[in-house]
């Protein structure tokens, strides 16, 4: 490509223009994608602020990440983002997870996968499973092998080789606390990769979860952005500021509509009145599943047809006194058996973040305690914010074995995609995207389809923005050829 083909490529890139609908992360990471090569880039979030479920609060005179305080460390496409951003990266101490259930509680076991045991007769299991339980689980040794694909339920399968305790004793707590699913829902293939050729391998559950540990059973930390998540959001919009990038608060899209040249025309809404998109070469839709359908089907037929609606979370914060804690009586986190508590289980957030830790008195702890999952609605639904922060209250302590002495507390609520690794949900989301893919202009991502958590939705933003950007570069234009 001469000098001149490419100044004029430039100048056509200047000229193009995309729209994405949705200012949650993902929203945010497309719309920096597109605008950084040079496109024109209009976003359009229906709420008053940027983030999403990325926010922050200030509880007894702390400022803290709320919901979403740290992400999995899968991947490099967040750690990139935050470089790009000119952001650190800070780790979690060790997790140390608990489950406490009416038989008592014990850590999660060390030697474990997915909250399967490696050794039936380990202590910690047998405190939660008894000496009936362990028995039980041993029987897997015993049984004959899977073929590897057999069985792609993660609860059938743990169910079928090492028994109900297993499964809900060991396996539920920790599948509902951290995914919000049973693992009756969870896709061995997605949620244990490995996992099911090990089994073959070996000849048994337990030999499997030994071979995918490896030498090193040491589950890996979570990192959180250096100063709190909420930069990430801060430092997201200086720079679509910087890049000129058109952001619009408090406006709801209605509708989009193809004009005969292909382009795509927009009517927007805020509180004042109509707002006055610029017609634009591509759309990007990074919004709920919801509103992305409604928005799509007119042009996706397959996208046309009911939604069940997401199911619903709570996370109730306390900042609570309890000198008790420094000293980790239970770890960093706690999940409930399925059926012994009213919450799914709870992070004391300062046992887990040293910074978080640093900013509190002597003795004082940030308590985050969770409701809800995606097949039971949260158990504070009904209730006001004093008594679900009354309940949240009582649940930390019986979760946790100490007395908290309650300073504040905050509630939350927000709507909790299907993760990617409940049975289906490739498979959906690879029929809802290649849909979309169909139709020239068009572009979908968010936590929906990625499933939810930064080292999924970020990276799947990075790639559907970069697949737009292509097609919207090179489409029609002469200075490519």
């Amino acid at each position: 490509m001469t000098d001149a083909s490419t100044a004029a490529l430039a100048e056509a890139v200047r000229r193009r223009h995309v729209l994405v609908v949705g200012g949650g992360i993902a929203g945010l990471v497309a719309a920096l994608e597109l605008a950084k090569v040079g496109l024109q880039v209009t976003l359009v979030e229906a709420s008053d602020r940027l983030g999403g479920t990325i926010g922050r609060a200030t509880l007894a005179d702390i400022e803290i990440d709320l919901p979403v305080e740290g992400f999995a460390q899968h991947g490099d496409a967040v750690r990139a983002l935050a470089t790009e951003l000119g952001l650190g990266i800070a780790s979690s101490l060790p997790l140390e997870p608990w489950i406490v259930g009416r038989s008592g509680a014990a850590p999660v076991p060390g030697e474990a996968f997915a909250g399967i045991p490696a050794n039936a007769w380990d202590p910690d299991v047998r405190r939660l499973i008894g000496w009936r339980g362990a028995w039980r689980a041993y029987l897997d040794r015993l049984r004959p092998p899977l073929t590897i694909g057999q069985e792609r339920s993660l609860g059938r399968l743990v169910r079928s080789r090492m028994g109900d305790r297993v499964l809900e004793r060991l396996v539920a707590p920790v599948s509902l606390g951290v995914y919000g699913i049973h693992p009756d829902d969870v896709d061995v293939e997605i949620a244990a990769p490995g996992l099911s050729t090990a089994l073959t391998r070996t000849g048994s559950l337990a030999g499997g979860v030994a071979q995918v540990l490896g030498d090193d059973p040491t589950a890996p930390g979570l990192v959180q952005i250096d100063g709190g998540m909420a930069l990430l959001v801060d430092a997201a919009r200086t720079r679509l500021d910087e890049l000129g990038v058109v952001v619009h608060l408090q406006t709801r899209l209605e509708t989009i509509s193809r004009d005969a040249d292909g382009r795509w025309d927009a009517e927007a809404e805020s509180d004042d009145g109509r707002v006055a998109i610029e017609t634009a070469d591509a759309v990007v839709v990074a919004t709920t599943e919801g509103a992305a359908r409604t928005i799509l089907a007119p042009h996706v037929a397959a996208l046309d047809g009911e939604v069940a609606p997401p199911a619903q979370a709570e996370i109730v914060t306390l900042v609570v006194r309890a000198p008790a804690l420094d000293r980790r009586p239970r770890g960093d986190a706690v999940y409930s058996v399925p059926g012994s508590r009213k919450s799914s289980g709870l992070v004391v957030s300062t046992l887990r973040w040293p910074a978080l830790a640093a900013q509190q008195p002597a003795g004082h702890h940030v308590v985050r305690v969770s409701f809800g999952s995606q097949t039971e609605a949260p158990a504070t639904e009904p209730l006001d914010d004093d008594a679900a922060i009354a309940l949240a209250h009582t649940e930390a302590q019986e979760l946790l074995g100490v007395a908290l002495v309650l300073l504040e507390g905050r509630r939350d609520r927000f709507a909790a995609p299907r993760p990617s690794s409940a049975l289906g949900h490739r498979e959906a989301a690879h029929a809802s995207r290649e849909a979309v893919r169909a139709v020239d202009g068009l572009g979908v991502t968010g936590a929906w389809l990625s499933g939810p958590g930064l080292a999924q939705v970020v990276p799947d933003a990075v790639a559907e923005a970069d697949r737009v950007r292509r097609a919207v570069v090179w489409s029609g234009s002469a200075a490519a050829d």
